[in-house]
């Protein structure tokens, strides 16, 4: 950049005696360059001293422009880039806590601010801002926490975008200030030029400093959910790269066949006894980290969808039903191979195991089929016919009820509960017609008595988790 006024000194004496001065002000004023490669061309008035008035410039120029604020200009740059979400529903741009991130069932990435940078650290500021959020929205836990993952800044290249974008605010004010400095045509051509210069450079340098993506990842239920660091490459935009390297890995999917959906209800096991409801898949999803990450619950439909089109659905998928009539003990608009109308708008309706309604299928279809064989034979007369000796035996009935009670670890009242949803209460409601009725009852004792705060989360939760009766004693 170039300063006039009367008297010509050379700019490359006057770079040798400003480095040492500029190498001070680095530190105090987080310039980002050295004033040494800004070329000053000063020409004083007779009399005056030189360097006086060249340190006098370069330090208002520091002042003035170098050193503003820097957060401002990144999160314009960042809210600007991530209009472009690539495969996500949507992206949330540097909130100020989980409040900020809805609880809602579809994919989401959440980009964390420059006051969250990752580095190799254990317990680093990136990582606990994200499990922070995870973990829950405001005081309230956060229940589909699959949807969630994390973008935040390198902590080493965070200084190279720092510099950039330092160095572009100071060109960017000496463009709208040009009339104030009284530059000449020359000089303003000179500025903007620096200017779209400094502005490539940042627009280059944010995706480089923003390349870790941080994943919650959990194998089963049994195992405790680990974070994955995940360095991204390329210049595309923030979201664009980060959905493109989930999808490559697999930790993010955009279409789920009907033959995954299967193998996932199999595994873990999804089930609910003979059928899972529609709905409760959904959520299942959005909820528990061991199951893929679906972008919206509009992917699992589509494998739905896929699944009861399948003529091999005996083996490969699963049927469908509109509800289950408990009196009859069957299932109402039972059906399979055939395609089906269903939206997340109205996610009704019943996933059945296909050995189950081949049994159900079989047992009402057969009977028929069998009446109408009988009927088209002849009949013997009643001197052919000798009466049937009928033998009625009397039917068997195991045991017709189950109660059982049992004290939990209150420090693995996750691990223990999951072991026995797994172990005892999936055999219950896998009997056909079962009615199975599980409740959960705490009982705390605290000494010192409970700090309003425990008190007043405590209560909230309760009333979210609708809790049929809770509350807290003074004796």
């Amino acid at each position: 950049m170039t300063f006039s006024t009367t008297a010509s000194i050379s700019a490359g004496s006057l770079a040798a005696k400003l480095a040492p001065l500029a190498e001070r002000l680095r530190g105090s004023y987080s310039v980002v360059r050295p004033v040494s490669q800004v070329v000053l061309q000063l020409r004083g008035k007779p009399g005056a001293d030189a360097f006086e008035l060249a340190r006098n410039v370069v330090i208002g120029w520091i002042k003035n422009r170098a050193g503003r604020p820097l957060p401002p200009e990144v999160d314009k740059r960042v809210r600007a880039d991530v209009r472009k979400t690539g495969d996500f529903p949507r992206v949330h741009a540097l909130p100020q806590s989980g409040q900020d991130v809805p609880d809602d069932m579809d994919a989401r990435l959440v980009v964390l601010g420059i006051d969250h940078p990752y580095s190799k650290e254990p317990g680093n500021a990136a990582e606990s801002a994200a499990k922070a959020i995870f973990d829950s929205r405001g005081n309230t836990p956060r229940l589909f926490s699959n949807t969630l993952v994390f973008l935040a800044l390198d902590k080493v290249r965070l200084q190279d975008l720092d510099e950039a974008i330092r160095r572009y605010l100071a060109w960017k004010s000496i463009v709208d200030e040009h009339q104030a400095l009284n530059l000449d045509p020359h000089q303003v051509k000179q500025a903007e030029t620096q200017l779209s210069s400094a502005d490539g450079a940042v627009t280059a340098r944010l995706p480089e400093a923003y390349q870790w993506l941080l994943v919650p990842a959990q194998t089963s239920p049994q195992t405790p959910v680990q974070w994955q660091a995940l360095r991204l490459s390329g210049q595309e935009e923030l979201a664009v790269r980060a959905s493109k390297k989930l999808r490559n890995d697999e930790l993010m999917v955009i279409a789920f066949a009907g033959t995954s959906l299967r193998r996932e209800l199999d595994r873990i096991p999804l089930w609910r006894g003979n059928h899972v409801g529609i709905k409760q898949l959904a959520e299942d999803f959005a909820r528990y980290v061991y199951l893929p990450r679906l972008a919206d619950p509009a992917v699992l439909f589509s494998g739905i969808r896929d699944g009861l089109g399948l003529l091999t659905w005996e083996k490969d998928s699963f049927a469908y039903a509109d509800d289950f009539d408990e009196k009859a003990g069957r299932y109402r608009g039972l059906r399979h191979g055939q395609l089906a109308s269903l939206t997340p708008d109205s996610p009704t309706g019943l996933l059945v195991r296909p050995e189950t309604a081949k049994q159900q299928l079989e047992s009402e279809i057969r009977p028929q089929a069998d009446s109408t064989t009988d009927a088209q034979k002849p009949q013997p007369s009643e001197s052919d016919s000798e009466p049937p000796q009928l033998r009625h035996e009397p039917p068997r009935h195991g045991p017709r009820r189950f109660h059982g009670s049992v004290t939990l670890d209150p420090t693995r009242v996750g691990r223990d509960a999951g072991r026995i949803a797994d172990e005892i209460v999936s055999h219950l409601t896998g009997l056909m017609g079962s009615t199975v009725k599980v409740t959960l009852e705490i009982d705390a004792e605290i000494p010192s008595g409970a700090p309003d705060q425990v008190v007043r989360t405590v209560t909230e939760n309760s009333r979210t988790l609708k809790f049929t009766s809770q509350g807290f004693e003074t004796e």
